[in-house]
């Protein structure tokens, strides 16, 4: 019995910190969405980002937060040199926006997001949720993986980033 409690308690550890086992199977994660994503081979840029734009320590807090988390393929996406553009610390603002607007306060999970048809995001706009042949869209971004735990809060992650509406 002591053996198979190890074993789980190895498989949560390595579950939580890897992001290699589906994470919404861990049930809880003593990381926060930014551990979380440090840790994931799947947000080196948002990681980058959140700390290009000194959010980093705002999004470690206590929460909860719900991010909408773009991977390096939606940032890859982005048309040419824009990236590298807003990462220029006179852009800081501007990232910082951008970055925002991925977050929701509280935590927001997959079977309530479905509910919405909007959510107020951090950035203080709004982004638009909606079901298109069961897949839930956020703005124009597709959720491709949902309900992350974070020990202040969870993650979904989406195919692009969403940009505030003016």
């Amino acid at each position: 019995m002591l053996r198979f409690v190890s074993f789980l308690t190895t498989a949560f550890v390595v579950c939580c910190i890897t992001n290699s086992v589906s994470l919404a199977d861990c049930g809880t994660c003593d990381k926060t969405v930014v551990e979380v994503a440090v840790a994931s081979d799947d947000f080196n840029t948002l990681v980058a980002a959140v700390k290009a734009a000194d959010l980093a320590e705002t999004l470690s807090g206590e929460g909860p937060f719900t991010l909408f988390a773009p991977t390096d393929a939606a940032f890859a996406a982005l048309p040419e040199g824009t990236l590298a553009d807003l990462l220029k610390p006179e852009n800081k603002e501007k990232l910082a926006g951008i970055l925002t607007y991925h977050v929701v306060s509280g935590k927001v999970l997959a079977k309530d997001v479905v509910k919405l048809t909007e959510a107020a995001t951090v950035q203080g706009s709004k982004v638009d949720i909606e079901v298109k042949d069961g897949t839930v869209m956020v703005d124009q971004a597709k959720v491709v993986k949902t309900d992350i735990p974070c020990k202040n809060g969870v993650i979904h992650v989406i195919d692009a980033v969403i940009l505030p509406k003016s």
